[in-house]
């Protein structure tokens, strides 16, 4: 047996990823809710009816592939534009090409890729064409169009969200690619099911990972007369990962991130810190263990420290900004933190037993007082009558009743005495005996 590391010359000029790039909405793998039959985005491709838009998803999800289909099905002239390279002197000079064509009665596509990088005066430069017509534009993004592109720019585009690819969907592109003759199908490569579908689980949602790491697992299989094998150590070695077997859809993904909580509830900092690294080092995504912190800050941390819930977010900016492998000491930060904060569940048991009653008492009527009155005939009907300002009192209170009558005496919010909520339990107190002594 020896060690494969050459391809033919095919494979060694282009990579995996770039051979198998679909050239139509029929070899595109995901998106279903985009290019499904009937949906509006696949119309407007096969009916070439495209007008400006942007593209917004993470890495990999195909954004510059449905570019490449637009640019083979539309009879516009197509210029594939890159944020990266280009100033405003470059969009200047293609904005004066279409400008020419559209005299001309031809139009111009114009594709910018990871247009979130154009600064907003260059962002400004298209907007004129954009609105003349002489330029369609559709821009890729992975960050939120609402903050990184200008208003005015944004209001004439429309916005299609593409999904991370599910684990299925990267499975069939890493199937596809072992037998299209575009991929490995002239070759006979052994590699079990499940090493797939733990490249599927490492890709996070992005093909061209998902695509990157078969061929580096390939490049390094062994050769064994007409075949070549890839083991389940080659592979670990290709993903820098022990734990193949980490799924983040199983029993076990749940079973960590319900250790991980525990350990934080029962203030364990080394138990949390512990689990933590656990699921990082499994390839589990940082972004989603920072959202279920943001949860735990209020659930099980809540008004006994509220500045749990700012760093929790924060964290999770962190996270965003820096990825793995360099969150995750942003994110040991906020484990510890909760570990340590004091703790209480009040807010998470308020709004439970509040949920029952709103689902019981869905038809109770909000009472008059508080209703806003904004005509006449809403007056007329007491909307609003003996409503207080509670602004124009000296106590800044008032004894308004604000729940309706069915359930005027429930207490959902029951504050403990822990950490910071002390203080908010002792003024609560303080108002409920002042309401009190006013009815008495």
């Amino acid at each position: 047996m020896e060690q494969m590391t050459l391809f033919d010359d095919r494979a060694r000029s282009n990579p995996l990823a770039s051979r198998l790039r679909p050239e139509s909405l029929e070899e595109f793998v995901g998106q279903k809710h985009l290019l499904g039959n009937g949906k509006i985005l696949r119309q407007i491709i096969e009916q070439d009816i495209v007008s400006s838009m942007i593209f917004w998803g993470p890495p990999g999800v195909g954004k510059t592939t449905l570019a490449s289909i637009i640019a083979g099905r539309t009879k516009a002239d197509f210029v594939n534009f890159s944020a990266v390279t280009s100033g405003i002197k470059e969009i200047k000079e293609v904005m004066a090409k279409a400008e020419q064509s559209r005299r001309m009665g031809v139009r111009t596509l114009l594709f910018v890729d990871e247009i979130h990088r154009f600064n907003k005066a260059q962002q400004d430069a298209f907007l004129p064409y954009v609105e003349k017509g002489s330029i369609i534009l559709i821009g890729a993004t992975t960050e939120n169009p609402s903050f990184e592109i200008n208003g005015a720019l944004l209001s004439r585009c429309k916005v299609f969200v593409l999904q991370a690819l599910s684990e299925s969907d990267l499975t069939e592109l890493l199937q596809h690619a072992l037998s299209s003759p575009k991929g490995f199908g002239d070759m006979r490569v052994e590699i079990e099911q499940q090493s797939l579908k733990a490249i599927a689980r490492f890709a996070n949602g992005d093909a061209r990972t998902a695509l990157n790491t078969l061929e580096m697992a390939v490049l390094n299989g062994i050769t064994e007369r007409d075949k070549i094998r890839v083991t389940t150590e080659t592979l670990e070695q290709c993903i820098s990962r022990k734990s193949l077997l980490y799924d983040k859809n199983g029993e076990e993904h749940y079973n960590l991130i319900s250790a991980l909580h525990k350990s934080m509830r029962n203030s364990d900092p080394d138990a949390a810190v512990y689990w933590l690294a656990r699921m990082l080092e499994a390839g589990e995504d940082p972004l989603y263990v920072a959202r279920r912190l943001i949860r735990f800050a209020s659930e099980d941390v809540g008004m006994a420290d509220s500045h749990a819930l700012d760093l929790a977010v924060s964290v999770y900016q962190a996270c965003h900004f820096n990825g793995m492998p360099e969150c995750n000491v942003n994110l040991t930060h906020a484990v510890v933190y909760l570990s340590m904060a004091p703790k209480s569940n009040a807010l998470y048991t308020a709004y439970e037993d509040c949920k029952k009653d709103a689902m019981n008492h869905l038809a109770e009527p909000v009472p008059l007082q508080i209703r806003n009155a904004p005509t006449g005939l809403m007056r007329e009907l007491h909307y609003g009558e003996g409503y207080v300002y509670a602004h124009d009192t000296k106590e800044k209170l008032s004894r308004m009743q604000c729940l309706p009558d069915a359930l005027k005496d429930r207490c959902y919010y029951q504050p403990t005495s822990q950490g910071k909520e002390k203080e908010v339990k002792e003024k609560l107190d303080r108002i409920k005996a002042w309401k009190k002594g006013e009815k008495s």
